[in-house]
């Protein structure tokens, strides 16, 4: 039989003895980096005022009367007569308000013509619900009268 077993000087060399030296100096080099910055907790922590995410400019004001006056167009300018007692809804792109107009009552007495209502309104303030009353004017104008938050 023939010997196939290499010779010492041609054998590998064992691995194990390099892993264990190498294996701390590659620790101690990832953690440095952790270790070693100056990279302060406390100043990443302050709030940056520099970025801003909301939707509505600062410091305009919202005109309070848009949404009364969108509603009192919708009322107005309702046909009753086709409407019934459908509820009738309307949105103010202006202030992003919306709602919806659940009675419409139209009354002509003393040689006047005024149309009572009631809405609710959906806002970034949340939903209310609101009582009004406008009427029309010898000139052909609406007024609005009355709008008033119910409860």
């Amino acid at each position: 039989m023939k010997h196939i077993a290499k010779t010492a000087c041609c054998k590998k060399a064992s691995l194990r003895p390099l892993r264990l030296s190498v294996a701390p100096v590659v620790a101690a080099m990832l953690l440095s980096g952790c270790m070693g910055s100056s990279y302060d907790l406390m100043e990443s922590a302050k709030v940056d005022r520099t970025i801003s995410t909301s939707t509505i400019a600062r410091g305009k004001p919202v005109d309070a009367r848009s949404d009364e006056a969108t509603v009192q167009n919708a009322v107005t300018s309702a046909d009753l007569a086709k409407l019934g007692q459908a509820p009738l809804p309307w949105a103010n792109a202006t202030t992003g308000s919306a709602g919806v107009v659940t009675a419409i009552r139209e009354d002509k007495s003393d040689g006047l013509t005024c149309r009572q209502f009631d809405t609710t309104r959906h806002s970034y303030e949340g939903i209310a619900y609101f009582s009004g009353k406008t009427c029309i004017l010898s000139n052909g104008s609406w007024q609005l009268l009355g709008f008033d938050k119910k409860g």
